[in-house]
C-alpha cells in the first residue's frame, strides 16, 4: 500500500500539461513508491481512459464549500480553489498528502522528498514568492513627500474578502505564500484551519486566489507551523527565469550557486506574442546558460 500521494486537478484545456507533469513523475524510479491522484473538473472521457491507465485514482472535483452559482457557472476548473483544501475526503488512504499545480513538472526528485519530510508532525510544506531576484509583489503609488500608498497582494485580497482590517494590516507585508504546491499529512490540524479560513475569504471575494489568502492566514495569523522550503521546490518562472545547464542538460536557478530547478511552475504563463506557452507548446523563449550564450528553449516538459 502506497503511504504518500501526489495530487493534481484540470480540466480538458489544461490536459496536456497535467498528461505532461503525470509523466515528468513516472519518469523517476522512486515514483513506483508514491500514488498519483487526479481531481477531474472538466475532462473528457478519452482523457481520463488515457491518465487512468498512469495514475492510482481519478475522482470527480466538489464545490466543497458553497459559492454563489453566478460566480463559477461554466468555470468548472475553479473548483482546485476550493477542492484542494480538501485532498482527505477525497483520497482517504493515504498518510501524506502532495498537491502540484497541473501546470508544474518535477525536473529533480530530491524536491519530492523535502515535501514529504516538511510536513512531519503535522507541519505545512510551501515556499514563500520571496528569494534573489524575484519580482516584488508589493506596489508603491507615491503621493507626495513621503507619503505613499502601498498595496501588497496579500492586502488586496484580503480587504476584498472583508476577513477586517487588523487581519489584513497582518498579512500586508508578508511574504506572499504560493499554494501551488504544498505538502500537508493527513491527520495535520492545518486542514481545517485552511477549510475555516476559505470559508471565510469566499463568502464576499473572488473565488480566484481565495485559497491562497486562506493559506496565508492559517500561516502568519492561524500560526500554523510551517516548513518553508527552497525556491527551487517551486520555481515561478513569470517571477524569474531560470537558466539552462547545456552540460547536465536541466534547468537550474539564474544565480549561484546555481541549483537545480526541482519543480518547475508555469503560474501566470509564460507569453510570446500574445501566447501562452501553456497553451502552446511550442512557443520558444530566449533562455540564458551557464556558458552566457543565449538560446530559445521551451518551459514545458519534454520526455
Amino acid at each position: 500500500m502506497k503511504k504518500n500521494v501526489i495530487v493534481s486537478l484540470a480540466d480538458a484545456n489544461y490536459y496536456p500539461l497535467l498528461n505532461e507533469l503525470v509523466d515528468s513523475i513516472k519518469k523517476f524510479k522512486e515514483s513506483e513508491n508514491t500514488a498519483i491522484c487526479i481531481l477531474d473538473a472538466g475532462l473528457t472521457e478519452d482523457q481520463k481512459q488515457k491518465l487512468s491507465n498512469k495514475v492510482d485514482e481519478i475522482k470527480s472535483a466538489e464545490w466543497d464549500i458553497e459559492v454563489p452559482g453566478f460566480k463559477v457557472r461554466g468555470k468548472e476548473w475553479l473548483k482546485s480553489q476550493v477542492s484542494r483544501a480538501f485532498l482527505p475526503k477525497y483520497f482517504p488512504n493515504y498518510e501524506k498528502y502532495l498537491w502540484i499545480d497541473c501546470d508544474a513538472w518535477v525536473n529533480d526528485w530530491s524536491c519530492i522528498e523535502l515535501y514529504l519530510k516538511a510536513c512531519d508532525n503535522g507541519k505545512l510544506g510551501i515556499t514563500q514568492t520571496i528569494g534573489p531576484g524575484y519580482k516584488i509583489t508589493s506596489k508603491v503609488n507615491w503621493l507626495f513627500g513621503k507619503l505613499a500608498i502601498i498595496k501588497s497582494q496579500n492586502f488586496k485580497h484580503a480587504v476584498k474578502s472583508k476577513i477586517g482590517f487588523d487581519k489584513a494590516r497582518k498579512l500586508a507585508f508578508a511574504p506572499h505564500i504560493n499554494i501551488g504546491v504544498f505538502s500537508l499529512e493527513k491527520n495535520s490540524n492545518g486542514w481545517s484551519s485552511w477549510q475555516n479560513n476559505l470559508s471565510q475569504t469566499l463568502k464576499a471575494g473572488n473565488i480566484f486566489g481565495s485559497e491562497g489568502l486562506a493559506i496565508n492566514m492559517s500561516v502568519y495569523i492561524d500560526n500554523l507551523e510551517t516548513e518553508f522550503l527552497p525556491l527551487n521546490c517551486n520555481w515561478i518562472t513569470s517571477n524569474l527565469l531560470p537558466k539552462f545547464d547545456e552540460e547536465n542538460n536541466t534547468f537550474v536557478e539564474p544565480y549561484l550557486p546555481n541549483y537545480k530547478i526541482g519543480i518547475m511552475h508555469l503560474a501566470a504563463g509564460i507569453w510570446k506574442d500574445g501566447v501562452d506557452m501553456r497553451i502552446n507548446k511550442d512557443i520558444k523563449i530566449d533562455i540564458q546558460t551557464l556558458s552566457n550564450k543565449r538560446i530559445l528553449k521551451s518551459l514545458r516538459y519534454n520526455n
